[in-house]
């Protein structure tokens, strides 16, 4: 019998403080799916593992978000008080209806399908570049060495940062993981949080002021003329939007990347696949995104008094959608824990769904197949080490790795 099987409560099994949880939390999902799949924790939230059941939540109107109360819930009621904090909550990532709907269709002004795909030649040399660095030498981590930097300075690039700002971003990942995490922060996690918020929102200010005076062709000119021309998002709205497009820019991207070639290389028969059949990238990184995705759960609250999955759930109630299990559900998905490059129609939820869908999907998807197909294609002889103890990072709702180390 698995140590998860023992817990009496099927809902204990969500454990985020434990550190074993954060490195496979798959085999706790899988029991809590069999045994109770909407399960109400003793902490006062529900746990969806369900992907029929993620699925719904994600695009039903009767569930919002309620990230405030969420806060001050967890961490008491001079939490929004903290920049980071603070910050988090000016974002269309937990508003609602009508302030998301418009701040999102400012923001999807500036990430058009057209702009995305317009990057990808210099993605392309970005990789190259990347990967011209560090061939020689025979080794890498490739978190810190090309997972981190490629998606960082493509979404430099689309925000208009000047090559030579740059070193600060590159050198440092941002660390809004944990503000999102459902585990309430240290003080000394919440002191450095706020302080990597100070420094970007100084950087951007200074940024949009010198946009306002001087238009360029990048996202932050974007979004200050419309906030100019309609004056649709406040100045607060402006700052932390394009904090969030930053971050979320390159952290999930990041995960991906690490994440998906860790996996390769735990399955080196799909791992053959793919440098056999390079066309198998577009399809190979949407397994890598059920696989193990970058991002394991997302939070609605009730709306109303409402029944879901035949369980009474009452106004104001949070319910978190667990995007990692219903990505192992197998119920959706033949041979769940099982890697397959070729796998046909391929849904995970793994970018979210309804109206907080995940505007940089795209992006992230043309970013993975460049950056793993020139990979495989450059260095065919790449080899991970320390495959039986991956490093994963100290957070859980942003799961990646903190290091990689390859050599080939």
């Amino acid at each position: 019998m698995s140590d998860a099987a023992k817990v009496d409560d099927p809902a204990l099994l969500f454990n985020p403080f434990s550190a074993e949880f954060n490195r496979n939390p798959y085999a706790a999902y899988h029991e809590l799916r069999r045994r109770q799949p909407l399960a109400r924790h003793p902490m006062g939230f529900w746990l969806a593992s369900r992907h029929e059941d993620v699925a719904e939540v994600l695009k039903d109107r009767r569930f919002g978000k309620d990230y405030e109360g969420q806060m001050t819930r967890r961490m008491g009621p001079d939490v929004m008080k903290e920049l980071a904090i603070a910050t988090v909550s000016k974002t269309m990532l937990v508003a609602n209806p009508p302030d998301h709907t418009r701040m999102r269709g400012i923001v999807a002004k500036a990430f058009t399908a057209r702009r995305v795909e317009a990057m990808r030649p210099r993605i392309r040399l970005l990789v190259d570049q990347l990967l011209d660095a560090v061939e020689q030498k025979g080794e890498m981590d490739v978190v810190a060495d090309f997972a981190h930097p490629l998606p960082t300075s493509v979404i430099c690039d689309m925000l208009g940062i000047p090559e030579t700002d740059r070193a600060q971003f590159l050198e440092t990942s941002n660390r809004a993981g944990r503000v999102i995490d459902p585990t309430p922060l240290s003080r000394e996690e919440m002191d450095e949080a706020n302080a990597n918020f100070e420094a970007l929102h100084d950087y951007f200010n200074a940024l949009i002021a010198a946009r306002r005076a001087t238009p360029e062709n990048d996202l932050v000119t974007v979004l200050v003329t419309a906030t100019d021309e309609d004056g649709k998002l406040s100045d607060e709205e402006l700052i932390a939007n394009i904090i969030l497009l930053f971050g979320a820019g390159h952290e999930t991207t990041v995960n991906l990347i690490s994440n998906g070639l860790l996996a390769l290389h735990l399955h080196p028969d799909e791992l053959e696949k793919l440098k056999q059949d390079p066309s198998l990238m577009p399809n190979a990184v949407e397994e890598l995104l059920r696989y193990d995705s970058s991002v394991q759960m997302t939070t609605r609250v009730a709306n109303e008094d409402l029944e879901f999955a035949d369980t009474p759930i009452k106004k104001g109630e949070i319910i978190i959608a667990m995007l990692g299990a219903a990505n192992r559900d197998p119920e959706a998905f033949g041979d769940p824990d099982g890697l397959d490059v070729a796998r046909p129609g391929v849904r995970s939820v793994s970018f979210g769904g309804g109206i907080h869908h995940c505007l940089g999907a795209q992006l992230a998807r043309i970013e993975a197949e460049i950056a793993l197909s020139t990979l495989l294609e450059r260095l065919p002889g790449l080899t991970l080490t320390g495959l039986d103890d991956p490093q994963w990072r100290p957070t859980f709702t942003l799961r990646g790795l903190q290091r990689l180390p390859a050599q080939w």
